[in-house]
């Protein structure tokens, strides 16, 4: 079950938390304080004895094991699969129920709110990456009183980034245990095997989305509509999925996880060849580089051989017409549908746009009235920059690139760890995904929607639960990796 037995209402867990306030000991090692504030053991350098181990006990340990919610992640993984499966375009008889996902997003957030103050007495868990996202919805605010179509601004506000935020928000603290993090992630891959089969279906029988009347691009769509009826979109999303699964395949020993994530994992690369996007494919190269890197580290030569002939046989595979699509990143001019160059114009309008409204932007959604022909950035960075200012782009990369140096930091503490098998190759896969995105949304502008919030969330939660998890480990053994625990949890 991915819901844990105590009660969200728990006196008991309440009462524990004002006992355990105060800390023990000081572990031997530096550590500050820090917003996530673990439990952690660690082994002193200058005492080879057991009984040096000490323990700090702080909020995060509070937090961790106070184990409500249960009503509040049962909302949440509903409102995600309302979110992803937009189940009244699938069922005829629900096809009435349009605004399905707002009303179960109010509920998930009043449940939670209520939860959360009767669990921890307040309203959220401060990590550094919720303080960003926050500084994220101010600046968005701040962009609204200068915007030139202040009713959009407001618009894409309420119905875009403050929902990303707020869901963003309940999963960091209502996703307190490896088994709810699981399920979500599962759901994810669920719906990625569904969009990629039908991807692929489609492609093969022919049914395509014309993207423009002008140039008649024809491209495959998602088969479930919003956030993966775009094919650049839907490439995107398996781009942050594929590494999800190959880790999830080596989590654990055995062959039947390889035999499902795996295959799993060869469907999506499949499904983001026949969506013909360039901004998928770069994504794609940048995590197979970094899985080959990380993955193949003491066997080097073995690694690269096998990625060379994944390459070829990649190449040999692929639709005939797909090098001509990837040779237009480089040379516009052989785009015979102009939206390689037309892509590249607006890029380079984003920029200047960005330079010459660098403190506030001209408004959360406005860009297109800064552009030409009513386009978009189609580059999340540039989005954020051109429509907030330049500081909201700098806080949003940060969001993107902190979690990633964490995840790093989980996978040294656990490098060599047979018992911390699944913390390490789920590291290692987020990191991946984390990375995919960042080259992927170079060429979307994404930065409003889902994709990297709930990506974002599952490297918090796993950061949390992990470091819990070590809490009531094994005690660490040397001054290097418990000097690695400490520097996690400090910066956490």
């Amino acid at each position: 079950m991915p819901f844990d037995y105590e009660p969200v209402f728990s006196s008991q867990a309440r009462q524990r938390r004002r006992l355990d306030t105060q800390p023990e000991s000081l572990a031997s090692s530096k550590t500050s304080k820090s917003f996530d504030n673990p439990v952690i053991r660690v082994e002193s350098p200058d005492d080879q004895q057991s009984a040096a181990e000490t323990t700090v006990l702080t909020k995060s340990a509070d937090w961790i094991r106070h184990k409500g919610h249960t009503i509040s992640f049962f909302a949440l993984f509903l409102f995600t699969v309302i979110l992803y499966l937009r189940p009244y375009e699938l069922f005829p008889a629900l096809s009435s129920l349009t605004s399905m996902a707002f009303y179960t997003g109010v509920l998930t957030l009043g449940i939670y709110v209520i939860s959360q103050i009767a669990i921890e007495g307040n309203l959220t868990a401060r990590t550094r990456e919720i303080n960003l996202a926050l500084l994220l919805g101010l600046a968005a605010l701040l962009s609204m009183p200068l915007a030139i179509d202040r009713a959009e601004a407001w618009k894409t506000f309420s119905e875009l980034l403050i929902k990303a935020l707020l869901i963003f928000i309940v999963i960091v603290n209502v996703v307190r245990t490896k088994r709810r993090l699981e399920w979500l992630i599962w759901l994810a891959l669920g719906v990625s095997i569904y969009l990629s089969i039908n991807a692929i279906q489609d492609y093969q029988v022919g049914v395509f989305k014309i993207g423009s009347l002008e140039n008649h691009n024809l491209r495959i769509a998602g088969r479930i509509g919003g956030l993966f009826e775009n094919a650049n979109d839907l490439a995107l999303h398996l781009v942050t999925m594929v590494p999800i699964a190959i880790g999830l395949a080596l989590a654990k020993k055995g062959v039947i996880r390889k035999v499902v994530y795996l295959p799993v994992a060869v469907l999506m690369i499949a499904a983001i060849v026949v969506t013909f996007s360039r901004g998928g494919f770069i994504g794609l190269v940048a995590v197979s580089v970094f899985l080959t890197y990380k993955l193949g580290r003491g066997h080097r030569i073995a690694a690269a051989t096998g990625f060379l002939l994944a390459v070829v046989l990649f190449l040999v595979l692929a639709p005939g017409s797909y090098g001509g699509r990837l040779s237009t990143i480089f040379n516009s001019a052989g785009d015979l549908t102009g939206s390689a160059s037309q892509r590249n114009q607006v890029l380079i309008r984003s920029i200047i746009v960005t330079l010459r409204y660098p403190l506030f932007g001209v408004g959360l959604g406005n860009f297109h009235y800064r552009s030409f022909q009513e386009l978009g950035t189609h580059n999340a960075y540039t989005q954020v920059g051109s429509e907030m200012g330049i500081p909201a782009m700098i806080v949003y990369i940060m969001f993107l690139i902190y979690p990633f140096k964490r995840l790093r930091e989980i996978e040294k503490a656990t490098d060599g760890q047979k018992e911390e098998r699944f913390y390490y190759y789920l590291s290692i896969g987020l990191q991946a995904s984390l990375l995919g995105y960042m080259f992927a949304s170079f060429f979307a502008a994404v930065a409003y929607q889902w994709y990297i919030y709930y990506l974002v969330g599952y490297a918090i939660a796993t950061r949390r639960i992990y470091i819990s998890h070590a809490e009531n480990g094994p005690p660490v053994h040397g001054q290097a990796l418990a000097g690695t625990r400490a520097a996690l949890v400090a910066r956490s």
